[in-house]
């Protein structure tokens, strides 16, 4: 490692001084850089990049990551300019991650890189996307985004990323087991629903959804007001609770909180009359758009076909689940206003 004695302003750090850095200073069940299981097709290393953090780059700059700012997080086409879209939320998660992985001493650069490629693979109109698609897989498979999310970073884009960056976006959902390989891959789970919570629950209060006192008192009380106290009280409930147990976990009465706070905005916001009716407008979207992509491949750009295997159903589905909101209505806008379907 470059010494401080030379005076120079500036160090020189290179991927080694910095693998090192990780041996000395993180946690014993910490993922190393240096002990990756590596990548589908070997690379030299990078001189100056961890793998983790090549990772974290090649996510920032796919085109499947631009697109998220396109597509909803909860609110359809909301008016304002402050509702949270679906990159705002990865970016959220991203910081909720790295500033829990960082208090208990794990990869920054692997959580960082699990978090901004968690809903690289999500459907458009939120996971009213996965609804809409689920009924063209078979009957005993769901479409899932964090499946997806994979094969857009492995065969659609292929970034090339390492086992454990993968392996976090697999299982970042807590339906899919099992849970995550890696500690920095359970920080990841914690900390998309600590944000999406917070705020989506700020958002439903923008919209005039839910006023404060809606919100249940217990979970007022014991995790403060909607926002910044909820992601303050979680993450150190996240933080406290691990360093004591040697695992990442959360302290028992602020996980029943928060899984009581999601129950009320299942009910009161993601399920609410209005947002059932808004949502079955978008299924309708994202079907139509399915169907005719799967009875007119040719119409499907070409690298897309290119990765299918010949399947025109793979090849829609990859295809509209891959596009923005805007774009999938200027596109539905185009195929069918001219037979009068709105």
């Amino acid at each position: 490692m470059t010494s401080t004695s030379t005076g120079r302003p500036l160090l020189l750090r290179t991927r080694e001084d910095r693998e090192r850095l990780e041996d000395e200073l993180l946690s014993p069940i910490a993922t190393r850089a240096a002990a990756s299981r590596g990548r589908e097709r070997p690379e030299p290393d990078d001189p100056l990049r961890t793998a983790f953090e090549r990772d974290r780059d090649r996510i920032l700059h796919s085109k499947a990551f631009r697109r998220l700012k396109h597509k909803t997080q909860v609110f359809l086409n909301p008016d304002g300019d402050h509702y949270v879209t679906r990159i705002t939320h990865t970016l959220q998660v991203a910081q909720v991650g790295r500033s829990i992985a960082v208090a208990l001493g794990l990869n920054e650069s692997l959580t960082e890189a699990q978090c901004l490629g968690h809903d690289i693979g999500h459907s458009l109109f939120g996971h009213t996307g996965e609804e809409a698609l689920s009924p063209y897989l078979p009957a005993d498979q769901e479409w899932q985004h964090a499946i997806h999310g994979v094969r857009v970073v492995s065969v659609l884009e292929p970034l090339n990323l390492t086992w454990e960056t993968l392996d976090g976006i697999r299982q970042s959902s807590w339906k899919n087991d099992p849970p995550p390989a890696t500690p920095e891959g359970m920080v990841l789970r914690f900390a998309d629903r600590i944000a999406y919570l917070a705020h989506d629950g700020l958002d439903a209060l923008r919209a005039d959804v839910l006023v404060r006192d809606d919100f249940p008192a217990h979970v007022l009380e014991r995790l403060g007001e909607p926002g910044r106290d909820w992601i303050e009280s979680l993450v150190h409930a996240v933080v406290d609770a691990s360093v004591e147990a040697g695992e990442v976990t959360m302290e028992p009465a602020a996980l029943q909180a928060m899984h009581d706070l999601r129950d009320f905005m299942f009910q009161d916001v993601y399920l609410r009359p209005r947002a059932v009716e808004q949502a079955q407008k978008a299924i309708k979207v994202i079907q139509d758009l399915f169907e005719w992509f799967r009875d007119h491949p040719d119409q499907v750009p070409e690298g897309i076909r290119a990765v299918s295997g010949g399947d025109p159903l793979q090849a829609a589905m990859d295809h509209v689940s891959g596009m923005s909101d805007k774009y999938a209505m200027r596109v539905h806008d185009r195929l069918f206003r001219p037979e009068g379907l709105y």
